[in-house]
């Protein structure tokens, strides 16, 4: 069996160096320009074919094993946070007002890692790799654009990974079932009457009828959907009023759904609506839902998670498996997985000792550089594996 643990080390200082890098100039969504630039000069330095997917930004790469067999896809986001970084490592960002602050460097750096070790195994691949370096996910956009422009029409199986500081270095989360949330944007209206503030029996206030609302959809958990199923929604913003002394007309507010189970998410709008209309019409003001489906959730099949408990034990042993709790945080890997199968682990980059406790989307966040080769031999592993199980008669 290949085994990638046999020669990956000496990839180490390299890595740790594209590492500092990628951290040290960081960019936004859509603006990944240097950091496609550095992917595309490793991966022909790899000869690894580059991919013309029609954006400006990312990379996806196709690396052509030897013998036929299934198409692999692994994917690391790239874009980073309009965070200002507030440690004091001697790599820290050097661009006012943007830090890796999510760990995208982690996973960029894991990615190019696998590209590395594949390449090398080139001649004794059953299959083909293509490594996908997305764009935006901050943005929620960056895997919606990467499937409509085709990159998952010819793969058969995706792997990828997220940094998590909760996770000790050394350790992989590898979960069964639902691991990351479907997340979906909500807007809700409320209509009312508007007038003097002196003279609130003359009007409908909306303000009053939406702090019912508010307080009215927590009870759709437990009330209209078991509490024994996961559901979080969230109200982020209210906006409405013109003055002190002014009743208002209309507010509106935002927020987010997040589900895991598909049927309960089909139903949300529906639920969602009643409940908003009903509150909405008891306090004579008209309440309106607007539901738009954002990200389904991250769920790893029982086949996938048996090849992932085997490439983990495989690499660094049955102790370095952790089953994580699951998160109602979203991640747009999930695109990748609506219609092929997949597996997203947990990559531990937290240490106590030294301190890297901060969670993402923290100016202090730190991940342990010891993770870099972790991540890039489960990820080059998880892709033998899976041809080693899969692999062609024909040769």
């Amino acid at each position: 069996m290949l085994d990638v643990m046999d020669f990956s080390q000496r990839y180490k200082d390299k890595l740790l160096e594209f590492f500092k890098d990628l951290h040290m100039n960081p960019e936004l969504s859509f603006k990944e320009f240097r950091t496609t630039s550095k992917i595309k000069d490793l991966l022909k330095s790899l000869d690894i074919e580059i991919l013309d997917m029609g954006m400006e930004t990312g990379v996806v790469g196709l690396l052509k094993g030897k013998y036929s067999g299934p198409t692999v896809a692994l994917r690391g986001d790239i874009d980073a946070l309009p965070i200002v970084e507030e440690t004091d490592l001697d790599y820290k960002s050097k661009v006012d007002g943007v830090m890796h602050a999510c760990g995208h460097d982690v996973h960029t750096t894991c990615l190019a890692g696998a590209a590395m070790i594949l390449s090398e195994l080139k001649d004794q691949l059953h299959g083909n790799i293509k490594f996908i370096f997305q764009i935006a996910e901050e943005k929620n956009e960056g895997a919606k654009m990467l499937v409509k422009a085709g990159v998952m029409d010819d793969v058969d199986v995706i792997f990828g990974l997220h940094n998590h500081p909760d996770v000790p270095v050394g350790k992989v989360g590898v979960k069964l079932g639902g691991l990351m949330a479907a997340v979906d944007t909500i807007w809700i209206d409320i209509y009312g009457k508007g007038g003097h503030g002196g003279i609130p029996q003359r009007t409908i206030d909306p303000i009053v009828a939406t702090s019912g609302v508010i307080q009215g959809i927590q009870s759709i958990v437990s009330r209209n959907i078991s509490p024994i199923d996961s559901v979080v929604v969230s109200i982020g913003t209210i906006n409405g009023g013109t003055a002190n002394n002014v009743i208002s007309e209309h507010i509106h507010m935002s927020g987010t759904v997040r589900t895991f189970d598909k049927e309960i998410r089909k139903n949300m709008p529906e639920i969602l609506s009643k409940k908003v209309e009903g509150i909405a019409a008891g306090y004579g003001a008209t309440g309106k839902v607007t539901y738009r489906y954002d990200l389904p959730a991250v769920i790893n099949e029982k086949d996938m998670y048996d090849l992932a408990c085997e490439t983990v034990e495989q690499t660094y042993g049955k102790d370095a498996i952790f089953d994580p709790v699951p998160t109602t945080g979203g991640e747009d890997f999930s695109i990748f997985t609506e219609n092929k199968p997949g597996f997203f682990y947990w990559l531990g980059v937290g240490n106590k000792e030294k301190g890297y406790v901060n969670q993402w989307h923290n100016s202090r966040f730190v991940a342990d550089t010891d993770s870099l080769l972790v991540g890039s031999n489960v990820l080059a592993q998880s892709a033998i594996n899976y041809m080693l199980k899969n692999k062609s008669s024909q040769i």
